[in-house]
């Protein structure tokens, strides 16, 4: 709760060309409390607050300058995270407020535990780490309430893992990880530290299978935003996000040896190809034509499908790629030169594909 009484009652008295003593005098007050009213030395009375708001022709709560606060949940809920973003120390005296009017709201508790964790590692404060780990707990219990399709009881014992690191806990994190590490979810964080632990023949399948999901989800989020910018005409946006892809992706071979990942940029060649085209780079689309041809071809000579040939990834049992763009190479580059639906685009393939 913050006041701005005595800012205001300066203020007023200036507005009214007053001094402290014919301020005092119209009070029935010395000019010594005027003076510690102003100075923030001493609160005027009650009566004497509401005596002054009459005397200034104004209501009690402008005078105090008193805002209420909306501490209702969904507000208290925002104010909480702007404390967090802003990096506000005074959002944990907050949550403990917070805490007490809604000590069975999931979301207040969830908050404030994402508070104390964030200043627990910014000041390295154990204190603060004990506390958001009972407040993980108690979030974890109340998971019920939680309508945050991100928020999970395995995402919760993963920021429980997390805080036990931050508290040097490292074997209580990693077990923890261990213990809810669906779908892979926490190879990344695993493998880091086995590896920082110098664990490091345990570490590696946690951070192959870790960078095998990353790859896949790097290529779905390349296809989505290859979509968005076409979409919206925006060619060379394609040809950017096409061209650093392919980039990336050829970095991923073992020496000479083709594995799934050129196939992958044998597709975006041909999609890189038909955004040139559309931009009237003929010439450009062409080279790009011919290496998505050269591409598929060495591909498709020894295809191979198995994540182990994918450099810096091991052996992962069971593991294989597969997707939707044809039996072969050369048949997803037809379907993504198929796709642009442009007979000009379509007659260019043939004949670089006749060459």
């Amino acid at each position: 709760m913050k006041m701005m009484l005595a800012e205001n009652i300066r203020a007023f008295r200036k507005e009214r060309s007053l001094t402290q003593e014919q301020l005092s005098e119209a009070l029935g007050v010395t000019a010594g409390a005027v003076y510690k009213w102003e100075a923030k030395l001493s609160i005027p009375e009650l009566e004497l607050i509401i005596q002054m708001a009459d005397f200034f022709d104004t209501s009690v709560d402008v005078l105090l300058g008193y805002e209420v606060k909306d501490n209702r949940l969904e507000a208290t809920v925002k104010r909480l995270q702007e404390y967090r973003r802003s990096k506000d120390w005074d959002g944990l005296a907050e949550a403990e407020k917070a805490l007490m009017k809604y000590p069975h709201s999931f979301r207040i508790v969830n908050e404030s535990a994402a508070l104390y964790r964030a200043f627990g590692f910014e000041s390295g404060d154990r204190a603060l780490f004990h506390r958001a780990l009972e407040l993980l707990e108690q979030s974890r219990l109340l998971l019920s309430q939680n309508e945050d399709p991100q928020i999970s009881e395995q995402t919760i014992y993963g920021r429980i893992a997390q805080t036990y690191l931050g508290l040097g806990e490292t074997d209580k994190a990693i077990e923890l990880w261990k213990a809810h590490n669906a779908d892979g979810l926490y190879n990344p964080q695993i493998g880091h530290i086995l590896a920082q632990s110098d664990q490091i023949e345990e570490a590696v399948p946690f951070l192959s299978e870790a960078l095998t999901k990353l790859l896949s989800d790097l290529v779905n989020t390349i296809v989505g935003y290859m979509n968005v910018y076409m979409k919206r005409g925006d060619q060379a946006s394609t040809q950017a996000i096409l061209s650093w892809s392919v980039g990336l992706l050829q970095g991923l071979r073992e020496g000479n040896k083709p594995n799934y990942f050129d196939r992958v940029s044998a597709v975006f060649l041909a999609a890189l190809a038909g955004s040139q085209f559309l931009s009237g780079q003929k010439v450009e689309a062409r080279n790009t034509l011919i290496k998505a041809k050269e591409l598929a071809a060495f591909f498709d000579a020894a295809p191979s499908y198995d994540e182990s040939d994918v450099r810096f990834v091991t052996h992962i049992e069971g593991a294989s790629a597969h997707d939707d763009m044809g039996a072969t190479a050369m048949d997803g580059v037809e379907l993504a030169v198929s796709q642009f639906e442009n007979e000009e685009f379509t007659a260019l393939w043939s004949a670089v594909n006749e060459e």
